[in-house]
């Protein structure tokens, strides 16, 4: 008596050409992101994509925007990020193939889709976070806000200080003249001859990158020579309660000779994390409490939480159309101006601890804030901050966010967005799925 085992004919010929529409179940995430992309689509909420295409029908034929875009979304909500395991999964993955209708653009069409069409692909955080509106998911009322800290695609130890990227480009200098008046031995002064060679192809690459690096160097002391004016034109607005010894002219401030700046993404910064040192990004996001739904997000080089509050409060109202009722943060956001800065909505901020030998009073900011973190009710609304804002950090790491795969601030900001796009897209089709079996009764 033979084994009993269901038939398996990889040979098997269909009866009927199958259809892409029955691979995916009625119901799932890449069904739904399927429609909200469609759905965005025919409100023409997607008309940045098409754009940069030509309206005669003239040129090569693209890959549709639509396509594109609903493969980038599920790459992120899936943890498929790199541009070649995208192009893989299209055509490996029912899901992706499902979005593409079984087409497979490479590697670098999807790269380059993406680089191409950055404002656009931003511009769904804000599309989505619509939509969660729409569901009730972000009423605006208690909001959590934090920041994590993401390795950029950056290498901790290639970092110079100024006087050795000075040195390092002096050097390709020296190595470059070295190289033209061997030329002009070989072929004559004036006279072209073969491609450089490799070893001074990559010596010129490496020379961009420190002549980048310098200039981000430069950079952030010009910044601190601003904001050096800017402190004397306040200081100088202040006649007869001016104090202390005359503030140190703009142009003799720098940044300390020790300061490094990186080779391979020269905008990222070194950051202390729970793990350690890391070189990358400062990443913000406002998390309402009720449904962890990500109200506002951007990416900060700032070292620490400091300077945010403002800045995310603002982008709050640029990205979900209004500030929240109220907002909890934790002390790395304490300062007596943050602590005036909420205007109509309500802080609490956790407060550092008083250094022991203190001798001054606490200011005025710092005794309201203590008594307002003394009350019950609002020690109950501040503890929701871990249960809000930090699980949300750790299921975006879950998918897949180890490290920004893009280098600059400016693409870290795109990733960031989708991480956040993608996330909020997730919430939605787990709050409707929750609703529809109430909805059918």
């Amino acid at each position: 008596m033979g084994y009993h085992f269901r038939p398996y004919e990889q040979d098997q010929m269909y009866l009927m050409p199958p259809s892409v529409q029955d691979w995916v179940e009625e119901g799932s995430f890449v069904r739904f992101l399927s429609d909200v992309v469609n759905e965005f689509a025919s409100a023409g909420r997607l008309a940045g994509f098409y754009t940069p295409y030509r309206e005669d029908g003239w040129g090569s034929a693209a890959y549709h925007p639509v396509m594109m875009v609903k493969v980038l979304l599920y790459g992120y909500s899936m943890g498929v990020l790199s541009s070649r395991k995208i192009e893989r999964a299209l055509g490996q993955d029912v899901g992706f193939r499902f979005l593409a209708a079984n087409q497979i653009p490479d590697y670098r069409t999807v790269n380059s889709f993406r680089t191409a069409h950055r404002e656009a692909l931003e511009g769904l955080f804000t599309e989505v976070l619509e939509l969660c509106k729409e569901a009730g998911l972000a009423k605006m009322g208690r909001v959590a806000l934090d920041g994590t800290k993401v390795q950029g695609n950056s290498a901790l130890e290639r970092k110079m200080t100024r006087e050795q990227l000075e040195k390092a480009v002096q050097e390709m200098l020296d190595m470059a003249e070295a190289a033209d008046q061997a030329e002009d031995a070989e072929h004559g002064p004036g006279a072209r001859g073969d491609e450089l060679p490799e070893e001074l192809r990559k010596a010129e690459k490496r020379g961009q990158a420190l002549k980048a690096a310098l200039a981000r160097l430069n950079e952030r002391r010009d910044e601190l020579q601003e904001a050096q004016r800017e402190m004397i034109v306040e200081r100088e607005k202040r006649k007869g309660t001016r104090r202390g010894r005359k503030p140190k002219d703009p142009e003799e401030v720098d940044l300390p000779a020790k300061t490094t700046v990186n080779l391979t993404d020269p905008e990222s910064q070194t950051l202390r994390t729970r793990r350690g040192w890391a070189q990358g990004y400062n990443a913000q996001a406002m998390v309402d409490c009720e449904s962890q739904v990500i109200v506002a997000q951007q990416i900060t080089q700032d070292h620490n939480d400091l300077h945010q509050l403002v800045p995310m409060l603002e982008r709050c109202e640029e990205q979900a159309g209004a500030r929240p009722e109220e907002l909890i943060a934790d002390a790395g956001y304490w300062s007596k101006e943050n602590a005036d800065a909420g205007g109509a909505t309500s802080l609490l901020i956790a407060l550092p601890a008083r250094a022991k030998n203190a001798t001054c009073e606490p200011s005025e900011q710092r005794v309201e804030m203590e008594k307002r973190l003394e009350e019950e009710e609002n020690k109950k609304a501040y503890a929701q901050r871990k249960s809000t804002v930090e699980p949300v950090f750790g299921q975006i790491r879950t998918r897949g966010l180890q490290s920004f795969g893009m280098r600059g601030k400016v693409k870290a900001g795109l990733e960031w967005s989708l991480w956040c796009t993608t996330h909020n897209l997730l919430k939605l089709w787990r709050a409707l799925k929750r609703r529809m079996p109430a909805t059918a009764a």
